[in-house]
This record gives structure tokens, sequence and C-alpha cells, in this order.
């Protein structure tokens, strides 16, 4: 819903293009929580499960064994979540999917073929918990993990393709030919990839350890615990400074591609050399309001040398410019501070490791690590704030606006509202099936369920002192 409100407020156009973007903006912010999830939860799951079958590790395969029911309810909603946009896709931009359908069937069709082999694998992983052996069953989880990395790529493929549009011949408005592999790979493709490949492993990855470090901060210090903990913090950590590399590396192609866009989320009004950089401030009447200003290191960061000359958004007519070029730069900053602000929990935590061989003891780490899965998601909603904003008013960058794409039909504003309400009811609905499982999996009632995915039963682990348990968990 704030994506929506943001929307609505950044927005210079009339008729049905304000509530079509907001209703896409809507359901793309709640859609790509749950597919960060879809995309690497169930490799978090895989973690587990090989750690309890190498190491016959009782914790761990019972971790993986719960998990997995929550990844059985993640998986559906995401289904119905995501079935929403594809049907968005053609009812608020018909003009898209009417010039340049052809361009993006291929990928589309990709990205329904890898749904269709998570769907399928997700309900033979967990019907098979109890029917077939150890590594087979590990093995049937692996084309889930896959599928969702594939699947990932085939609907960024989308995204990037019309931030980078090539791999096409058109003649007198019509697709004359298309080039699959140049269209699904294209120029943007290289550093979207990855780029969203990692923020969702690191979404999953801090929100499993955000959960079990806030039982840990309640008291729950015992070794299931810090081995929840561990498996989701230490990959997520891990990917940190990758992620940040590709991220600066994006920034970069971004203003040789996109130089308009890189102009709004860096300040740059004109078209210069020793460009300065700003963290943070307001852009208003052709005025920085707050921020610092750091001199030379805009145009340093671009071409590596004070004189770089970056491009100014006067390099285009008013109405080609972003709106809203203060939101575009505030949400920037905010996704590359967070980031910084997650690589350095991940090295409090291996300094404290290579010190001392267990988990920083303070409070202060643990009350970060609880809070790291919400600035994860902050993080990751600002990023396709900055990718979806800065992109305006182009719908596929320099041949299509988005006012000429969106739909001519009334009705959006209603059916926005609709969708708002549905789509909290459904937020509610999934957070209260997981807290209910969580409660179960405390008082020991899911190791008792006869469902075919359920764990043997077991006895309740004692609590363990913070040090044996933080070593244990590594």
């Amino acid at each position: 819903m704030t994506r929506a409100l943001i929307t609505l407020a950044t927005a210079r156009v009339s008729g049905e293009v304000v509530p079509a973007r907001a209703q896409m903006a809507t359901t793309l912010g709640f859609h790509i929580i749950l597919a960060s999830l879809g995309i690497a939860f169930p490799t978090t799951v895989l973690l587990a499960e090989f750690i309890g079958l190498r190491r016959h590790n009782e914790t761990a395969m019972r971790l993986a064994r719960r998990w997995s029911q929550a990844m059985g309810v993640l998986v559906a909603v995401g289904a119905v979540t995501g079935t929403v946009l594809s049907f968005e896709m053609g009812l608020l931009w018909p003009g898209l999917m009417r010039r340049f359908g052809a361009v993006l069937g291929f990928p589309f069709d990709v990205e329904g073929l890898f749904f269709f082999l998570e769907a399928i694998f997700t309900a033979i992983y967990l019907y098979g918990w109890r029917r077939l052996s150890g590594w087979k069953h590990w093995a049937s989880g692996v084309p889930i993990a896959l599928s969702g990395i594939c699947g990932a790529m085939s609907v960024v493929a989308v995204n990037s393709w019309m931030n980078q549009p090539g791999g096409f011949t058109e003649r007198d408005g019509r697709i004359m030919s298309v080039h699959v592999w140049q269209v699904f790979f294209n120029h943007a493709a290289l550093y979207e990839m990855p780029h969203m490949i990692l923020a969702a492993y690191m979404v999953t990855g801090f929100i499993v350890a955000g959960v079990y470090a806030a039982g840990i901060v309640r008291g729950r210090r015992d070794r299931y615990h810090y081995t929840g903990f561990s498996l989701g913090f230490v990959p997520a950590a891990i990917l940190t400074p990758f992620q940040i590399f590709v991220g600066d590396t994006a920034a970069r192609a971004i203003a040789h591609d996109q130089p308009v866009k890189f102009a709004a989320m860096e300040y740059v009004a004109r078209t210069s050399r020793d460009v300065p950089e700003w963290l943070g401030g307001v852009y208003l009447n052709g005025q920085i309001y707050g921020g610092l200003k750091i001199p030379y290191m805009d145009s340093l960061l671009v071409g590596f040398s004070p004189s770089t000359k970056v491009v100014g958004w006067d390099s285009v007519p008013p109405a080609d410019r972003p709106p809203a070029v203060w939101l575009i730069h505030l949400c920037f900053d905010a996704m590359v501070g967070l980031g910084f602000l997650l690589l350095l929990g991940g090295l409090w935590a291996a300094f404290e490791w290579w010190r001392r061989r267990h988990l920083p003891p303070q409070r202060l780490f643990w009350l970060l690590g609880s809070l790291s899965g919400l600035v994860a998601v902050v993080a990751m909603e600002c990023g396709w704030v900055v990718t979806e904003v800065g992109r305006q008013p182009w719908v596929v960058y320099q041949l299509q606006t988005t006012a000429q794409a969106a739909t001519t039909n009334g009705g959006i504003l209603a059916s926005l509202t609709v969708v708002i309400v549905l789509y909290a009811i459904l937020g509610v609905a999934t957070i209260l099936i997981l807290r209910m499982l969580a409660r179960r999996w405390r008082h020991g009632d899911a190791d008792q369920t006869d469902v075919p995915y359920g764990p043997r039963p077991r006895p309740p682990e004692r609590s363990v002192p913070e040090r044996t348990s933080a070593e244990v968990a590594s």
C-alpha cells in the first residue's frame, strides 16, 4: 500500500494511468517479498536438511522439516499474488502487450514453465518426508531451488528489457522478428539478474535470522534458536559484500545506459564534470535542502576520475524527466545505507567468530539481528522504487511511454481499492498462519502431526548456555 501511495503522489499524468500505476505498485510491492522467499527459502530448507543428513544434526533436520511447512504456505500465497500480476499485465497495460507482446512472450513462457516445475517438486518434497530415503528426499528439493532462480531470471529479463530494449525488428508498428536470447539476456539483464537474485537470498536469510534472533532476545537461548539464526544469517551475510559490488557495477552501468535515471538518483541537474556526491537531502525548486555534499565523488564513482563528465537531467526536455527526483534519490540512498548496515552486522559477527569462535554476546547485536529482515525488505523495496519510478515517463525506455501503454477503460480506481483490501487481508492471514505454525512448533504439537511431511516425535531440547549454543550453531 505504501508503494501505491508513493505512485499516486509522484505521477504527473491523468486519467487511468495513476490508479493503474498504483495498483501495479501495490501488487508488485507485496509479491516481491513472497517472490524473494520463493526464490531463496527452498535453498535455506535444503541447507538445513543437508547439514542434518551430513552431520547427523538433529536440530538442523528438525528445522528443515518445520521450515518445509512454512515453505508450502509461502509457495501457495506467492502463486496467488503472481497470478494476479500476470493478469494485470494485460488488463492495466494493454498498449504494452499489444505492441511488444511478441517480444515479451518468450520470457513469460519460460517463467511459467519453471513455476509449474517449482509447484510440482514442492508437492513431491513435502509428500516425500517419510516416503523417500534421506538423500533422495534432499535431491527432490533441488529442482525447487533451481526453478526459483530460473523463474526469477525470466521475470527480471522482462524488466531489464524494458530498461534496455533490443533484440527485435519493428516495421510500421509491427514486430517482424524477435531474437529471443537477445531479449532474454539483454544488456541490463547482466546486472539486474544477479542483483535481484542476491537480494532475494539476502532478504530470505535475514528474515529467517530475524525470527530466531528475536527469540534469543526474549530469552530462548537454546541450540535450536542459535542454529536457526545461523542458517539464515551466515549465508545472507556472506552474500552482502557481493551484492554491494554488483550494485555498484549496476549504478555505473545505469549512468551510461540510462543517464537521466542516474541523474535523478544522484541529484545531477546539469551535465558537468567534477560532480559532487549528495548523501540525503531533498531537492525542491532547484535547491537541495539538507544532505551532505562530498566534492568530486560522483564523477569519481562513475568514471574513476574527478574529471569524469556526468550527464544531468537537463539533457532531456522536462516531459522526459522522472517525477519526484527527491524520492528516487532518497530511496537510492536508503537502499545503499541499509545495505552497508547489514554488511556491518556481518562483519561484527565475523570478527567475533575470528577472535573467540562464537557469535557476539552483546544484546545490541541480537537486537540488530532481529531487525535485519525488516531492514533487508525495506532496502529491496527502495531499490524497486528507484528502478520503476526512475524509468518514468517510459514503460519501454525511449520507445513507449507509460501513458501510451496504460488502459483507457474505467474502473481502475475501484479495482485498486479492492486489491488493497484483499492484499491486506491476505497478508494478515499469511502472517497469522505462520505464527500459528510457530506456536505449534514451540509446544511440540507439529512434531505429533500425521501429515506425510511432519517430523517424527522428538523430545524437547534443553536450554544451553549462550556461548556453548553459539559454538554449536556454527
